[in-house]
């Protein structure tokens, strides 16, 4: 009985700390997704990671997005069937690891415009859970007491309601 609960608090936990790590990038922050912008320079710098996410932002019928290959990306062409999305406030969330690749099919924004974002998106590493002991030894950030109040008030639920 006591295994299956701390398999299970280790699944809620597993499954909460890369949500909790995610970051939201709004592509070219406050300027939005929109032609005459270097996306380059804006990403340079910038970490991506899987489950972080990236918002597209523009004005409806405007602009839309398309995710292509790196050649699509090269000839401002997306494969044929490619889905845009069309919304104003696109929401995508970095599944994989590797280059990932993004233009604007509407007229020749990507053309002419260089409306198009290429990043890399690297693995989410989470860091095993130090033994109790050396914990216990070591000074805990504040920051990290909110979430430590967080995983604890989870691990009381279950204990409490199984």
């Amino acid at each position: 009985m006591a295994s299956s609960q701390y398999f299970f608090i280790h699944a809620i936990i597993a499954t909460l700390v890369p949500s909790i790590l995610a970051t939201e990038f709004v592509v070219s922050d406050d300027k939005g997704w929109t032609i005459n912008f270097d996306y380059q320079v804006w990403a340079k710098g910038k970490v991506f990671h899987v489950g972080d996410t990236l918002v597209f932002k523009y004005k409806e019928g405007v602009h839309n997005v398309l995710k292509v290959n790196g050649t699509g990306f090269q000839q401002c062409v997306a494969p044929l069937g490619t889905e845009a999305l069309i919304s104003g406030n696109d929401v995508i969330t970095l599944a994989t690891s590797g280059r990932k690749w993004y233009i604007c099919g509407v007229a020749k924004h990507c053309e002419n415009g260089n409306q198009k974002l290429a990043i890399t998106v690297l693995p989410r590493i989470v860091s095993p859970a130090p033994s109790p002991v050396l914990a216990a030894k070591e000074c805990v950030k504040p920051i990290y007491y909110g979430w430590m109040m967080v995983v604890f008030g989870i691990l009381a639920m279950v204990m409490v309601y199984s």
